[in-house]
């Protein structure tokens, strides 16, 4: 897990009150929303997740359908806020 991964992880933890989360039980490409989600979360969980991102990182994402997609990992959640960032966040958060 490189570091926004780690940081996505902390901040979702946080807004979706997560406390009993052991680290090695998450890893970036793991199921972030429904049944397969190690950190069990549902869509109202969603929700407070995408308007975490955009406070966070001024990433706005608005189709349903990509939010789906978007919201499947930590990984892809990271490659969407990296690829609408204008390379705002430092280098040594992506390796």
């Amino acid at each position: 897990m490189n570091e926004i991964e780690k940081e996505l992880l902390d901040a979702i933890m946080d807004v979706c009150q997560i406390d009993d989360l052991p680290p090695e039980d998450m890893r970036a490409d793991s199921p972030l929303i429904g049944p397969d989600s190690p950190l069990d979360l549902d869509s109202l969980d969603a929700v407070e997740i995408l308007v975490m991102i955009q406070e966070k990182y001024g990433v706005r994402i608005t189709p349903r359908e990509t939010s789906i997609e978007i919201l499947n990992s930590l990984e892809t959640i990271a490659d969407y806020i990296l690829s609408h960032t204008d390379n705002i966040i430092p280098r040594e958060m992506i390796l």
